[in-house]
């Protein structure tokens, strides 16, 4: 499961990077596509700004964030956002490139800052993350969310940096079906 999540954050990643511009780029053709982008980005700016106020217009009822901290909802979506606005008070999002294909919002960000309290680092530590949203959308409301950070990066949640996933030659001690 990890090798697939591994490889498909690779074929997004090489995907957004295939987009030769260096400030944000946008990428959707259709109306619906556009519509969906602009959802996203009400959403972004709830994380960015701590107001959920116009989550409901762009978010569904039945909506699920497929995260490591289990299926969440739309209610826990907004405490998320309220709880990070309120310990990541510095916190600093960049969207680096956006698409959208068919019912798909494909974002690259760059999350910067100091973790605070009760977080999964140290309160003080310095954090430049990488990752990639994916967001479906149906009828112009999100209804399904997952996050993939890359891995270089996830060096900075472990105890001294500490992440030993194998070397490409231990693949060769797997065992297969």
């Amino acid at each position: 499961m990890k090798r697939l999540t591994f490889i498909v954050c690779i074929a997004i990643s090489t995907f957004l990077i295939s987009c030769n511009n260096e400030s944000a780029s946008i990428s959707g053709n259709s109306s619906e596509e556009q519509k969906n982008i602009s959802a996203d980005s009400i959403i972004g700016e709830a994380f960015r700004t701590g107001d959920v106020s116009k989550i409901d217009s762009v978010v569904a009822p039945d909506f699920v964030d497929h995260s490591d901290m289990g299926e969440m909802n739309r209610d826990s979506l907004k405490s998320m956002i309220n709880m990070i606005h309120t310990k990541m008070a510095d916190m600093k999002m960049e969207k680096v490139r956006i698409a959208a294909d068919g019912d798909h919002v494909y974002s690259w960000m760059k999350y910067t800052g100091t973790s605070d309290e009760g977080g999964m680092m140290p309160k003080g530590q310095h954090y430049n993350m990488n990752v990639i949203e994916l967001t479906r959308f149906k009828d112009g409301k999100a209804v399904e969310h997952w996050a993939f950070l890359d891995m270089r990066d996830m060096k900075q949640f472990m105890p001294q940096g500490n992440m030993n996933m194998g070397t490409p030659a231990d693949s060769s001690k797997m065992k297969t079906k």
